[in-house]
């Protein structure tokens, strides 16, 4: 999705255009990540819907996303089993994941050069590729 800047109101056509039903607790959720514009995780994201409106369970938190996450609305930026992050931009673009600071960061697609992908399973097609360059402050 291109960067833009969404309000509620945006959101909730937003919504509408990836068939998804723009209930009360799925408008905060898409608000609080949408407007930030970051890679947030599930805990970050119930965390600021719930500074506002703490009526937000986790399990409605993770239902939402992955819901948002099924009807491509958003992508998933899995850094390890244990970190998981959501991202509201879905064009092509890969990441910087700082271990140190945990910030996950834009690498635009046309930065990367890709060579040798083996070949596909019989009856397989790529869906895509998702790189992770993991960066540090040097001397750490």
């Amino acid at each position: 999705m291109e960067a833009r800047t969404y309000s509620r109101d945006t959101l909730a056509q937003v919504l509408r255009e990836h068939d998804i039903n723009p209930t009360h607790q799925r408008m905060e959720i898409a608000y609080a990540l949408f407007s930030r514009g970051e890679h947030l995780s599930a805990d970050q994201i119930m965390a600021a819907v719930n500074s506002q409106h703490s009526e937000t369970s986790k399990a409605t938190v993770y239902n939402t996303l992955n819901l948002f996450v099924q009807k491509k609305l958003i992508r998933e930026v899995v850094i390890d089993p244990n970190k998981v992050f959501y991202d509201p931009n879905t064009g092509d673009h890969h990441h910087f994941y700082d271990v140190v600071t945990g910030k996950i960061t834009d690498i635009e697609a046309e930065n990367i050069e890709l060579y040798g992908l083996p070949p596909l399973p019989p009856g397989k097609v790529a869906e895509g590729i998702d790189i992770v360059v993991r960066i540090r402050p040097e001397g750490e």
